[in-house]
């Protein structure tokens, strides 16, 4: 640990996320693909919350800001650089962040709503969301400058920024003038088909840590066999062969972790009881960047991610709600040492 003022600095969108759950045949009101986000309108949102079978559940979300969430619960000094609304939706969101220690001195303010996101939990607990970005979506590139990321060790960017390139790269480039390490999670199949050329340029250009599933990560190495498990440790030797430490989630079989000559298959923790899958992926990162920040092999670091990806999905929402977070640190913290 170093004597900076953060441990990390998440940055991303600050999204209030709607969670429901839904049979699988309401997705067709949604159009797309099952497991993927398309991005909506207000209008459009409206439609489906409407449509919904029963009121959704309001908690705070964002993929980088779940991660920061979590890293700030166990113990790291985390900030979040974002754009809030400034409506009650996004006072409710700044207040839940101040309450699990994040500091709150970096987001940024538009006069537009807060971002949601309606998360269609299906029965194989699958997500798939919808998400009206308002106030996020006026964050630009002018906004943002090595200031934001003063002071910081570390800088994780959720992949769906990269949707807006010249954004992504003003982040990008000021977070490597404020000299910290790198970490970028794809997020989405969607984006790694969308911008694989751009990830592509930024691996290149150096990045510490990247962190993929198995859809995303197939979306960024389409060339690679993919029939199974086993397969992806291809994957992982190949990401990690552009200098920085690779995680690739396959989910309940479990992960694959590669650095330079390194390779570790991660087992996965068993869980009986899934219900929501939102989150979880978000969950895994930040055990993984708690254990990393704090130097553990990445073996620890890959069996701390497990253990807090596992307890996700036993709950709804991407939170481990307040009741069950303690036994849960309390694991995560007993991986560490």
């Amino acid at each position: 640990m170093s004597s900076s003022t953060f441990d990390l600095i998440g940055v991303g969108a600050p999204v209030m996320d709607l969670v429901a759950s839904v049979p699988d045949s309401f997705l067709v009101h949604a159009g797309g693909e099952k497991g993927g986000m398309v991005m909506i309108d207000g209008t459009e949102m409206a439609r489906l919350v409407a449509l919904l079978p029963a009121p959704p559940l309001f908690t705070p979300g964002g993929s980088a800001a779940n991660t920061t969430f979590n890293v700030a619960r166990l113990g790291l000094r985390t900030s979040f650089v974002g754009k809030l609304g400034s409506d009650e939706t996004a006072a409710t969101y700044r207040a839940r962040f101040a309450s699990a220690g994040v500091d709150i001195g970096r987001y940024k303010y538009s006069t537009l709503p807060n971002a949601r996101s309606l998360i269609l939990t299906t029965p194989d607990a699958q997500r798939t969301m919808r998400t009206d970005l308002g106030a996020v979506f006026t964050l630009s590139p002018a906004e943002i400058s090595a200031a934001d990321f003063a002071g910081a060790r570390h800088v994780h960017i959720e992949g769906y920024v990269v949707f807006n390139q010249a954004l992504a790269d003003a982040i990008f480039a000021a977070a490597r003038a404020a000299g910290c390490s790198l970490s970028l999670d794809l997020a989405s199949f969607e984006v790694v088909r969308a911008t694989r050329d751009w990830l592509l340029a930024q691996l290149t250009a150096g990045l510490d840590l990247v962190v993929a599933n198995e859809d995303e990560i197939r979306a960024l190495f389409p060339d690679l066999p993919a029939a199974g498990p086993e397969d992806y440790a291809a994957h992982a030797r190949r990401l990690a062969g552009y200098g920085g430490t690779a995680a690739v989630k396959l989910g309940k079989d479990g992960a694959w972790l590669a650095r330079g000559a390194e390779l570790h298959r991660i087992a996965p923790v068993p869980v009986a009881d899934a219900i929501d899958s939102n989150g979880a992926g978000d969950a895994w990162a930040a055990g993984f960047l708690a254990a990393w920040l704090r130097g553990k092999p990445l073996t620890v670091c890959g069996a701390a991610a497990s253990l807090l990806g596992a307890e996700t999905v036993r709950h709804l929402g991407p939170i481990i709600p307040d009741a069950h977070w303690p036994a849960t640190a309390k694991r995560v913290h007993h991986a560490l040492t």
